[in-house]
């Protein structure tokens, strides 16, 4: 039985977008829910609005910019990146996050009561 898919953590769709513009570049917001889900394995799927919604608030902190331009399939997309700004908050998000997973791993390393 496949596993479950995984509820976001508050903050951590901002993130994997920040990266995921770091890392490939300009995209569409369709591009980037795909590439999130593609490199989730398909565990996080992303519907619309959830996307969106991310991508609005990180435009509205000035770290990623958006403009129209027209998609492989010939619409109308809107195509967003990472901003100067965007790069520094990515950086230090990812300090952040590499942090808290170090002691996320501690944590659960621990024997459990009892256990030798």
């Amino acid at each position: 039985m496949p596993d479950p898919k995984l509820d976001l953590l508050q903050g951590t769709l901002d993130l994997m977008v920040l990266q995921t513009l770091a890392a490939m570049g300009e995209l569409h917001g369709y591009g980037i829910a795909r590439r999130i889900e593609q490199i989730s394995g398909d565990t996080i799927l992303l519907n619309q609005g959830t996307i969106y919604a991310s991508l609005v608030r990180l435009q509205n902190r000035g770290w990623i910019s958006a403009e129209w331009g027209v998609s492989d399939n010939n619409r109308k997309a809107k195509y967003y990146a990472i901003t100067r700004s965007g790069r520094k908050q990515l950086a230090r998000d990812a300090a952040d996050w590499q942090r808290l997973s170090d002691v996320m791993g501690r944590v659960f390393a621990q024997s459990p009561e009892g256990a030798e």
